[in-house]
């Protein structure tokens, strides 16, 4: 798919509830930690990507992971995975991004906003969630 058939779309994860001092990142084009935090007290944290949208719609970019010929998400790397080698934690969180509507992508590539996906960040167990985790909310900020 040539890139004029396709528009940038700015997003923003939000991570509800982290486990405080656990080390959160993005994962990089290469597969490692992007732009590591920790929350101190609790408080979200947020990170910030653009992605490309193309016909179908399509999602690319380099946080966009694929499984399956519809599937696509980014992962949010955890403890060790994050760069923290210390952590007693080494997961990651999946959060979908394909079944993001049509008018939301829409509504988000002409206005110049950005579409907020959050998530819960702690399990039900107390320590960090990981794997496929529920969207809580979706809103364009």
């Amino acid at each position: 798919m040539a890139r004029v058939d396709q528009h940038e779309v700015r997003m923003r994860i939000v991570i509800d509830r982290p486990v405080p001092g656990v080390l959160h990142s993005l994962q990089g084009r290469d597969g490692g930690p992007l732009d590591a935090r920790a929350s101190d007290a609790g408080e979200p944290l947020a990170f910030d990507f653009a992605i490309r949208v193309g016909p179908g719609p399509k999602f690319l970019g380099d946080q966009v992971r694929r499984e399956g010929p519809q599937r696509r998400f980014v992962y949010i790397r955890i403890g060790q995975m994050a760069g923290d080698p210390s952590s007693p934690w080494s997961r990651r969180m999946k959060i979908d991004i394909h079944d993001i509507g049509q008018a939301m992508l829409d509504a988000a590539a002409t206005d110049g906003g950005r579409i907020a996906i959050s998530v819960d960040g702690t399990g039900k167990d107390g320590t960090p969630a990981c794997a496929t985790v529920a969207v809580t909310g979706r809103r364009l900020v």
